[in-house]
């Protein structure tokens, strides 16, 4: 019982630094735009990520891919945000909470 109570621990701590990992790498694509901490206001329109909590990234991102924010800049996020998986989406939005 012992051993699997720590190969779960194991197993749960390994997966949730490959999700880390998954939002940082999925993030590279943001940082032209948006900084490499999440700390640009774009254009003057669009506030630091870095100011949103993940839930409010995660809808935006939902919205530019299903076309419902495609209006303004959303249209230039739709075709980033088009291949995003739900799982994608989830581990930036979750990424950028650890670059405040």
């Amino acid at each position: 019982m012992k051993k699997l109570l720590i190969v779960s621990s194991v197993a749960a701590l390994l997966s949730t630094a490959a999700f880390a990992a998954d939002g940082a790498t999925i993030y590279k694509k943001c940082v032209a735009c948006h900084g490499a901490k999440a700390e640009k206001v774009f254009n003057n329109k669009v506030p630091a990520l870095t100011s949103l909590d993940a839930a409010a990234i995660e809808a935006a991102l939902k919205g530019y891919k299903t076309g419902a924010n495609n209006f303004g800049l959303g249209a230039m996020m739709k075709p980033i945000a088009t291949p995003m998986s739900d799982d994608d989406i989830k581990a930036v939005a979750e990424y950028i909470q650890t670059l405040k």
